[in-house]
């Protein structure tokens, strides 16, 4: 499941599709990537409030790197 450009495909993580007027489908919401990023985020926050290193810079970049891993695992086989 991976994209033209060999990124793994981030599909909306609560979507809500309509068709317009041409009949095509279109979703709007929320990605997955951005679901798990938010996810992975609270852990980080957390910890490196416990350690005093809260960048959040640092985190958000981690966060997205975790989803990317996260999607990356989910699409194989």
């Amino acid at each position: 499941m991976e994209t033209p450009d060999n990124k793994p495909k981030n599909p909306e993580a609560f979507a809500m599709g309509f068709a317009n007027d041409t009949n095509h489908f279109i979703q709007c919401g929320m990605t997955l990537r951005d679901y798990f990023a938010a996810k992975a985020m609270q852990t980080l926050i957390c910890n490196a409030t416990s350690i005093g290193k809260l960048n959040g810079i640092t985190i958000a970049q981690n966060a997205y790197n975790m989803a990317d891993a996260m999607l990356a695992e989910r699409s194989k086989p």
